[in-house]
């Protein structure tokens, strides 16, 4: 999953000669699976993951294929948009991994916190090897090879994961008619506005860094470079899976200590976005300080440092927030947050990039990174319906 909207700016920017249209069209594909996602997640609630994940990963990969084919055939530009916007049924595997592990330990919080984490971790290194297979792809073989190597890969993964019965969590069917969306569970709604704003640093960072490395004559490096972010991620998630897991031993049971859990998770959260806001800028500082793609890369080490702890606590607070019986629709929510503001990020930087330079363009993943911690100074310390009803989401011994 990490190579294919790499692979699709690579594709489109190298055959059509346009950032712009390149992340116009991945946005759109983006704001697709957004609308979508939170519909399929409630499928897979109420059918189970396997029944559902199958069937809506072969319908997102005939979309991937289509986009290949209409950029290999030059086709229109508005078919690129149809034929990405067809991906939109991509079932969110890490949702899914993430709600097995919230079964499985249910009654343990800090091995709950370790497990997130080293979930985030997997999927740091999914995105430091996707970018770069996917660069090395689309360079050394045909701009289409990213993008079909992708759809093998995908349907091969989920195929394996859906697989693994004995860890998946019973169907739910229809009983869960009388449980509140989670979008009107307190608290959610202004995390999800903070996951919006921080999807669009995502986004906005990666068609930008592309467009850099295009801009010094190495555009399969752009891979490389950012696969740099993602190591300093995957670093920082697995360093503090080991610092949450000492961190959260011991708080079980009771209201007061599962308020306790959440406003200690609150208070992370917080902090790693306001860590996230002067390191998104330093890749800012070394392009326009006239650093080459080595400075700007090394800059995005650094950068991706603060991008693990903040998923990480982001997950755990949804978790502990979200009504029982609706978990993989509350985290689908979060990832279309996310994928919203991954769209608008895209399609703004590559705007930037398009009308100003790709230097220029490190600048919006530093206003959307202060937009979301504006967001989560402004809405924090909402109740949860655990800390209302003395339990967490899976249960009285969850926190």
């Amino acid at each position: 999953m990490g190579m294919f909207s790499v692979s699709a700016v690579i594709m489109i920017a190298g055959t059509r000669g346009s950032y712009a249209l390149a992340g116009a069209v991945t946005a759109t594909g983006l704001a697709a699976t957004a609308v979508v996602a939170p519909w399929t997640a409630r499928l897979v609630d109420r059918h189970g993951q396997a029944r559902i994940a199958v069937p809506a990963s072969a319908v997102a990969a005939l979309g991937s294929v289509a986009l290949l084919l209409c950029v290999h055939y030059g086709a229109p530009d508005w078919t690129l948009f149809a034929a990405y916007a067809g991906t939109a049924t991509t079932p969110n595997t890490g949702g899914m991994s993430r709600a097995r592990w919230a079964h499985l330990l249910k009654r343990d919080t800090a091995r709950l916190h370790t497990a997130n984490s080293f979930e985030q971790a997997a999927d740091e290194l999914c995105f430091m090897c996707g970018p770069v297979l996917a660069a090395l792809l689309c360079g050394a073989l045909f701009p289409e090879a990213g993008t079909l190597v992708a759809v093998v890969l995908l349907l091969t993964g989920v195929l394996l994961f859906t697989a693994q019965r004995s860890t998946e969590p019973p169907a739910r069917g229809r009983t869960d008619a009388g449980v509140p969306s989670p979008l009107r569970a307190p608290g959610i709604p202004p995390l999800l506005i903070a996951f919006l704003a921080t999807g669009a640093v995502f986004g906005s960072m990666e068609v930008v860094t592309i467009a850099f490395a295009d801009a010094q004559g190495h555009r399969s490096a752009a891979g490389v470079v950012l696969a740099l972010q993602a190591a300093g991620s995957c670093a920082a998630g697995l360093v503090y899976g080991l610092y949450g897991l000492y961190g959260l031993r011991g708080l079980h049971g009771a209201l007061r200590t599962t308020r306790a859990v959440e406003r200690r998770v609150e208070r992370r959260y917080v902090l790693g976005i306001a860590a996230m806001v002067p390191l998104v800028c330093l890749p800012l500082l070394a392009a326009t300080l006239g650093g080459g793609l080595v400075a700007v890369g090394l800059a995005l080490l650094v950068a991706g440092m603060a991008t693990a702890p903040t998923m990480v606590t982001a997950m755990t607070l949804l978790q502990h927030r979200t009504p029982e019986g609706r978990l993989n629709e509350g985290m689908t929510l979060a990832v279309t947050g996310l994928l919203g503001g991954i769209a608008c990020g895209a399609a703004l930087g590559g705007w930037v990039v398009e009308h100003a330079s790709a230097a220029a363009g490190y600048g919006v993943p530093g206003v959307a990174a202060t937009t979301a911690l504006l967001i989560a100074l402004a809405t924090a310390s909402h109740p949860s319906p655990a800390s209302l009803e003395g339990r967490g989401p899976s249960g009285p011994s969850n926190a």
